[in-house]
């Protein structure tokens, strides 16, 4: 099999699919440029499919041997179940941007804990997103809680990107040059 093109497993799949999804709905509603959705019309969603179904994923995960993946899902699927539940409560801004921060640390664990490139860019945006979503909360700033959801969007569609191209045997890797290739020197 090529390097370049992967099959994926079933559980990488649907774990993406949810992380993208959820990520997508928290994202879009955190950006205000749907008019009249906002980031507690994801709270559904958060819920069930980003805690729920992302937390079974990892467990999931776990039991096939990938630590890197269920690390990720079960974390992220207690993220996402933490927001959803907590979401209706009076929460100080200062209390909800360290939570923010604390989970932006998470995501930036699983930048660096290895995998494929897809799955560490979706982390990486992720961790921006939470990072600004953060300092907004600090700040009271909505000019950065709009771009920390452009982030968020970005990390979505790299997620949904990731499980749709393991399904279809679409690229999921950035082609290497071989060292040497592509220079020649002239005398």
């Amino acid at each position: 099999m090529d390097n370049d093109v992967s099959a994926g497993n079933t559980t990488t799949v649907v774990g993406r699919l949810a992380l993208g999804i959820t990520l997508l709905a928290f994202g879009l509603g955190y950006t205000g440029v749907i008019d009249g959705v906002t980031a507690a019309d994801a709270v559904s969603v958060a819920q069930y499919v980003g805690g729920v179904a992302l937390f079974v994923a990892g467990l999931m995960a776990f039991r096939d041997r990938d630590t890197v993946s269920g690390t990720a899902f079960s974390a992220l699927g207690a993220l996402w179940f933490t927001w959803a539940v907590s979401a209706d409560a009076a929460v100080a801004d200062n209390a909800a941007g360290l939570f923010l921060l604390l989970f932006a640390l998470v995501a930036l664990s699983l930048t660096f804990a290895g995998g494929d490139q897809l799955g560490q860019g979706a982390y990486g945006l992720f961790f921006v997103s939470l990072l600004l979503l953060a300092i907004a909360r600090f700040a009271d700033n909505d000019g950065l809680t709009k771009v920390g959801g452009w982030f968020a969007v970005a990390a979505g569609a790299v997620a949904w990107y990731a499980a749709t191209a393991a399904l279809a045997h679409w690229p999921t890797a950035l082609p290497r040059r071989a060292a040497g290739r592509g220079v020649t020197a002239t005398g």
